[in-house]
């Protein structure tokens, strides 16, 4: 028997394949294909001196790039315990880095590094473990400066832009090397000391590695455990956001079965790399040097970032200082994710695009 389709069996299927392109990321907006495929480059830093003057005689800092080398150069910094690779997140990269989006790969050269202590940059875990140079921010960012100038070659960079530690680091590129850049996009991040429920946290996260007795100061023969769970309780309430959390868990059964999936999620995170990548944030504070800044700044904040309170009155006294900074803070609601509200380009790609629009000309 022959079965011959109506219109209604017609409207259905094709209602099933678009369902079922857009469950598979057929969107535009959701295919990486849409920019180049990033390469990956490892460069190597003779004698590497960290602030407390321990030198490594080889330093390699992983790297990704998007684009062809002469376009404007972008350099992309990553959260604490990310990698470039998550960078590369639909939410973000797909977002941003297509024809026609803020960062269009034909016209911007991508530059995303792995930072000093994570991914396949050298870190504790490659076999010193504990005896790893205690490192911090300002290392991260000279091993991404010396990236920039001795891997690629570069004199300068049309924009830094970094979430959370990476924003951190937008702030330090900014006072570091003043005339390096013609922009800065820090995001969810302050220019001043770490310090309160940021630091309180972290406090407490590093300490539950140091006082687990499989640590053992850092030779450890299997991963202790305790850290684990309290990065679940770190993340839980510095990060989400209050309206995003209660529409996702409205009962108690649904909060449940949400803490369960965090708890019971596989990682491969090692205690002695964990441990040094969230203590590394111990002695950030940019603030004293923040007039030195001469690039434009554009500071984009959730206003529900657990660890950076919009109610403090911390980001607006430090705008005074700078010269051609803005600010733009993306309003709560339950479809924003607190502290991880700016890794979702969605909220401020038009209000990026309006910034770089407005940028004098490449030099």
């Amino acid at each position: 028997m022959i079965r011959t389709w109506s219109g209604a069996m017609r409207r259905k299927a094709l209602f099933a394949v678009i369902c079922g392109l857009l469950f598979l990321g057929g969107t535009p907006a959701a295919r990486a294909g849409d920019y180049a495929q990033p390469q990956e480059h490892d460069a190597v830093l003779k004698n590497f001196i960290f602030h407390s003057g321990e030198v490594f005689p080889e330093l390699r800092v992983h790297y990704r790039t998007i684009g062809d080398p002469k376009g404007q150069p972008v350099l992309v910094l990553h959260g604490t315990a990310g990698t470039g690779q998550s960078m590369l997140a639909p939410w973000f990269a797909a977002e941003l880095f297509g024809p026609g989006q803020p960062l269009d790969a034909r016209k911007y050269y991508i530059i995303l590094p792995d930072a000093v202590g994570v991914g396949k940059t050298t870190k504790p875990s490659d076999g010193l473990r504990a005896k790893f140079p205690a490192y911090n921010y300002d290392d991260m960012v000279l091993a991404q400066y010396r990236m920039v100038v001795e891997g690629l070659g570069l004199k300068h960079l049309r924009l830094v832009l970094g979430h959370s530690m990476g924003g951190m680091q937008a702030w330090l590129w900014g006072v570091t090397y003043p005339e390096f850049m013609d922009a800065i996009v820090p995001m969810a991040s302050q220019p001043t000391a770490m310090s309160s429920r940021n630091w309180m946290m972290r406090r407490m996260i590093t300490d539950a590695v140091r006082n687990d007795p499989a640590w053992k100061n850092g030779d450890y023969t299997e991963q202790p455990q305790h850290f684990r769970l309290v990065n679940v309780y770190f993340n839980l309430a510095t990060s989400g956001g209050s309206l995003a959390y209660q529409a996702k868990a409205p009962t108690r059964a649904k909060a449940d079965a949400l803490l369960e999936g965090m708890l019971t999620k596989r990682t491969k995170m090692d205690a002695n790399d964990f441990l040094y990548q969230w203590s590394s944030s111990a002695d950030y504070d940019p603030s004293a040097k923040l007039d030195q800044i001469k690039a434009r700044v554009l500071v984009i904040n959730a206003a529900d970032d657990e660890r950076n309170p919009a109610e403090s009155s911390l980001m607006r006294e430090s705008l005074r200082r700078i010269p051609h900074a803005a600010y733009y803070l993306i309003p709560a609601s339950a479809e924003t994710y607190g502290h991880g509200t700016t890794m979702h380009a969605k909220f401020w790609k038009k209000r990026l695009a309006a910034f770089l629009d407005e940028l004098p000309r490449p030099r």
